[in-house]
This record gives structure tokens, C-alpha cells and sequence, in this order.
């Protein structure tokens, strides 16, 4: 079976770059999961009146205050079928900021309804955004977030687009260094720039366990509503 990622593309899959084929070919049928790391040369946020809602972001391992220079990170992506029979692929980074940690979770999940891909963000799925999947012409993927929906309970509605940001994520491979870049801007319509950052990385595939994928990577609760 096809990766969510080669299902949301379709055909486009193929003009990817070779590296980034692999990178997104993660599937519990191909056996192998993608663990890169690597060093943002940036991290930066936005003006001051944007740290009160980064904190709050944090909390739920959704976006941060923080910002620095040549910061560690890890980006672990490993596929799985989540509780409701759904194909799933983590994608949690890890930054190694002096004296912490700072987590950014999200699980994407194959949508049996649109054909594409929902990101559910943070620990406890909380936010879901469709994803829009595009090549570019070197062959890099452009990632871009669509309208963002909170669920809790029986609480279910989508925000309005003044109080979200819109992401967009670019991933390419570097033939000359051999390296993985990735580069991520978040902004609002009204504020502008919310936080990003930019950084290279080199990947592993680790072949998958008969034990599971590690389970500090499972979001702590799913949620059925797409």
C-alpha cells in the first residue's frame, strides 16, 4: 500500500526528489520508519504580543516562545494505524534548547472522506488542519495548513481565521551536501509572522518493530472527528 503522503499526491508523488520519495514513503507496509537530525540555524518568533499565545501553545506541545541560533533538533516520523483503523505517521520535533526541551507534536492521518491528509496537532489532538500537498518544480514539498478545527468533548467548532495561523513548510534535499533542509513560517492575517524556523538534518530509517513505534510518540488522546 501507498504512504498517506504518496496517497495525497497521487501521481505527484513521483517528481519528488528521490531522498524526499523515501522520506515521505514511511508505511507500516514498507516497513521503515524516518528519523532525522540536525541543527536549525534559526528559530525566531514573532513581536511581543504573540508570546502569551505561544505559551499557551506550549503547553500542549503546540508551538513555543522560544527562539535562538544553531539549535538541536530531532524529527521523528513513524507510521502506525491509530485506534480508529486509521493510517497515521508521527511527526514530532524535538529542539535541545540550553537547559530544555521543547516539544512541536502532530500526527497526520490519512482521511478516509477527503482522500488526504488531517494534522492533528499537539498532545492530545486537540487542532486539526487538511493538509495541502504540493511539488515544486525542483522537487522539493511544499506543506500548507487549510482552516484549523478545536475538538474537546463534545465540543467541536472551527476558528476563525483572525485567531489562526496559517503554516506553510517547505522540505528539499540538497544534492551538493547530501543533507535534508526544512524550512517553516507560521502568520495570522492580521499580526503577520507568528514563529518559524529554518535548519538541515541527515535521516536514518530504522526498520520498524514487532513491539510498535516508541510510545512517546503517540499522541496521549486520538480524536475520531476529522
Amino acid at each position: 500500500m501507498a504512504s498517506i503522503f504518496e496517497q495525497a499526491l497521487g501521481s505527484d508523488f513521483h517528481s519528488l526528489h528521490p531522498m524526499l520519495q523515501k522520506r515521505f514513503g514511511v508505511d507500516t507496509a514498507a516497513g521503515y520508519a524516518c528519523v532525522g537530525r540536525g541543527i536549525f540555524a534559526e528559530v525566531r518568533r514573532g513581536a511581543w504580543w504573540t508570546v502569551p499565545f505561544l505559551r499557551l501553545g506550549a503547553y500542549r506541545n503546540i508551538l513555543f516562545p522560544d527562539q535562538g541560533n544553531n539549535i538541536p533538533f530531532t524529527i521523528e516520523n513513524y507510521p502506525y494505524v491509530d485506534g480508529f483503523g486509521r493510517p497515521t505517521v508521527t511527526f514530532v520535533r524535538t529542539l535541545e534548547l540550553p537547559g530544555k526541551q521543547r516539544r512541536f507534536d502532530a500526527t497526520m492521518v490519512h482521511s478516509a472522506q477527503s482522500g488526504g491528509i488531517v494534522d492533528y496537532l499537539g498532545t492530545h489532538q486537540h487542532l486539526a488542519t487538511d493538509l495541502v500537498l504540493q511539488v515544486t518544480a525542483d522537487g522539493s514539498l511544499h506543506l500548507q495548513s487549510g482552516a484549523q478545527r478545536f475538538y474537546e468533548g463534545v465540543v467541536g467548532f472551527t476558528f476563525p481565521a483572525l485567531l489562526t495561523g496559517t503554516a506553510d513548510l517547505y522540505e528539499s534535499f540538497d544534492d551538493a551536501r547530501g543533507v535534508f533542509t526544512i524550512q517553516l513560517q507560521v502568520r495570522n492575517p492580521v499580526v503577520g509572522f507568528l514563529f518559524g524556523y529554518r535548519g538541515e538534518f541527515e535521516c536514518t530509517f530504522p526498520a520498524l518493530s514487532s513491539g510498535g513505534i516508541p510510545g512517546h510518540l503517540k499522541p496521549r488522546r486520538e480524536e475520531i472527528r476529522e
